[in-house]
């Protein structure tokens, strides 16, 4: 049991589990998806938790000293040394191959190389360009979005107009989740190294500010599926997603405002977790609401 604690550990289950939900939550909402398939949800699940895994565990592989000097990262299995780094390595190369298998064969090989691009980036170019500069941030929240491009392209076999959208929602989205995270985090991070907040003396008004700004370009993007047909307001789930999208931009624009004024690790902490409710309340939104196929 401790070695597969160690293993969920390695994946970071939880960070895995709700990056794959937006990608099947992006599946679902692909126009040529008009049934709830539990195969090939169940499928979709298993090849992105894999690569998603992957990328994960070679993440901890090459910050293995870097996690051992931090206290919220030092019980992580390779930087604790209960596995050892070519341990890890062959794991990650096993999940990931597996993973992207799983996408190729059962969906197509477009989300396939989808996920391999987007593993890549973030262990190879985020994961290292988080000691170099802080646009390791604009970076990482490239692969980050990736995997709603990964789910579209799963259900529709192209990357349409729909399946960008989700992009930049995932995307924008990333900016004020992760820097709240990095304030929180300020000390350990800075005490290593990394260069994560927008303003290189630390959490300051501007990185505030820079949060309040992303929260409101997140208004229009969550609204563009009303605009281009992929989701419809006209009946009363549609007016009911739009109501709930509507609140959860203002809760997040809240908390951002909050942030701004009180400059503190509590109010920072409150958008970490608000950004973390905000996300799958917006998707099942655009889900509740999507345009039925004639």
């Amino acid at each position: 049991m401790k070695k597969v604690k160690d293993y969920l550990q390695l994946i970071k289950l939880s960070l895995s589990i709700m990056v794959v939900f937006s990608s099947v939550i992006s599946y679902l909402l692909a126009p040529k998806v008009v049934a709830f398939d539990w195969s090939m949800i169940l499928l979709l699940f298993a090849g992105g938790m894999l690569v998603t895994g992957s990328a994960n565990a070679i993440n901890q592989v090459v910050e293995k000293d870097t996690d051992a000097l931090m206290k919220r990262t030092a019980k992580r299995p390779v930087a604790a040394g209960r596995m050892s780094v070519m341990e890890g390595w062959v794991f990650a190369v096993i999940t990931g191959a597996a993973g992207a298998f799983i996408l190729g064969y059962y969906f197509n090989w477009l989300a396939a190389g989808l996920a391999v691009f987007s593993l890549f980036l973030y262990a190879f170019i985020y994961t290292p360009l988080k000691k170099v500069n802080s646009i390791a941030v604009l970076m990482g929240a490239v692969p980050g979005a990736l995997p709603c491009l990964i789910g579209w392209a799963a259900g529709d076999d192209r990357l349409s107009t729909g399946g960008w959208i989700l992009f930049a929602l995932q995307f924008f989205w990333q900016f004020p989740h992760f820097w709240a995270i990095a304030w929180v985090a300020h000390r350990d991070y800075s005490a290593v190294g990394f260069k994560l907040l927008p303003a290189d003396e630390g959490p300051t008004k501007f990185t505030a500010i820079q949060t309040i700004v992303y929260s409101l370009i997140l208004v229009p993007v969550t609204l563009l599926p009303y605009y281009t047909g992929m989701c419809s307001y006209g009946d009363t789930e549609g007016m009911i997603a739009v109501g709930l999208i509507v609140l959860a931009n203002l809760f997040m624009i809240g908390r951002c405002v909050t942030l701004y004024r009180k400059m503190d690790v509590s109010s920072a902490r409150k958008v970490m977790f608000g950004s973390y409710m905000y996300l799958p309340v917006v998707l099942l939104a655009l889900l509740l609401s999507k345009t039925p196929i004639p």
